[in-house]
């Protein structure tokens, strides 16, 4: 394991990426993250497939890549939660999440970063471009999810729910967390967005591109369609009841202050 920050990486905004058995794409991912940003963080979520040993050995050179072992597989929020509460006493401000199987652009982590940069009190959240190889299901799929979390924020500016590559401030996303059970799956980005948007984090969305890697090309998936789904409604039932119950003033709030205006999606 190696940790600290070297001249030339930011101080205040690092790049986290949580993996679990993501084979030869672990280190691929790593790679190109690095050739855009330092540091780099990766939580190796109880991973079985020996992928992290590749990274653990660039890391041993690498004074801007950190590797954060955890023993066992406890999911993608807790593993981002571990990885939250590292950099946090590390003096981190900020967290671009990005996953580790290739979906995601690396070469347009300067531009979220910068984002938050000068908007440090927001959330910077991706809004997916869909190419050609994207699976027909999941494209119809989120927009539900998106349907219901327009509904539990009043429309409040969180374009996508389910898209996570975003930059997160540390501490109110660490708050939140440490007050709830939930959140430590793959149910982990759209509740984040969410529950953001109740505490009053502003969104910004970004417009960024999103791949799916075929399985000869490297590319894995954990997502389960009846399974995770019905852990998906599960948990936008629990958001529309609290949403209702706990904070409506909150919903009416951000549903009256023309969430486009302050939280414009930029190409």
């Amino acid at each position: 394991m190696s940790g600290g920050v070297s001249s030339g990486a930011s101080a205040t905004h690092l790049v986290l990426i949580p993996s679990y058995n993501t084979g030869p794409r672990l280190l691929a991912t790593v790679r190109e993250a690095r050739s855009a940003w330092a540091p780099v963080w990766v939580v190796v979520d109880g991973s079985t497939d020996g992928s992290d040993r590749a990274v653990a050995e660039l890391a041993a050179s690498d004074p801007n890549l950190r590797v954060l072992a955890r023993p066992r597989n406890r999911g993608k929020g807790a593993a981002i939660l571990a990885g939250l509460d590292a950099a946090a006493a590390a003096g981190f401000t900020h967290v671009l999440t990005m996953d580790a199987d290739g979906q995601h652009p690396a070469d347009h982590i300067a531009r979220f970063m910068h984002v938050s940069v000068r908007a440090p009190e927001a959330m910077v959240l991706g809004v997916p471009r869909f190419g050609d190889d994207a699976p027909g299901l999941r494209v119809q799929g989120r927009r539900l999810s998106n349907a219901f979390a327009r509904l539990e924020t009043g429309d409040g500016g969180i374009g996508d729910s389910l898209f996570g590559f975003r930059v997160y401030p540390i501490a109110p996303l660490r708050a939140i967390m440490r007050r709830t059970r939930w959140m430590r799956r793959f149910d982990f980005d759209p509740e984040a967005a969410v529950r953001l948007a109740w505490a009053g984090v502003t969104p910004i969305r970004l417009a960024a591109p999103v791949r799916y890697l075929r399985p000869e090309q490297g590319g894995v998936s954990h997502f389960r369609y009846g399974r995770d789904n019905l852990w998906l409604v599960w948990m936008h039932l629990r958001l529309g009841v609290s949403a209702l119950a706990l904070h409506l003033p909150v919903v009416l709030r951000l549903r009256s202050c023309c969430p486009r205006k302050s939280a414009p999606e930029q190409a």
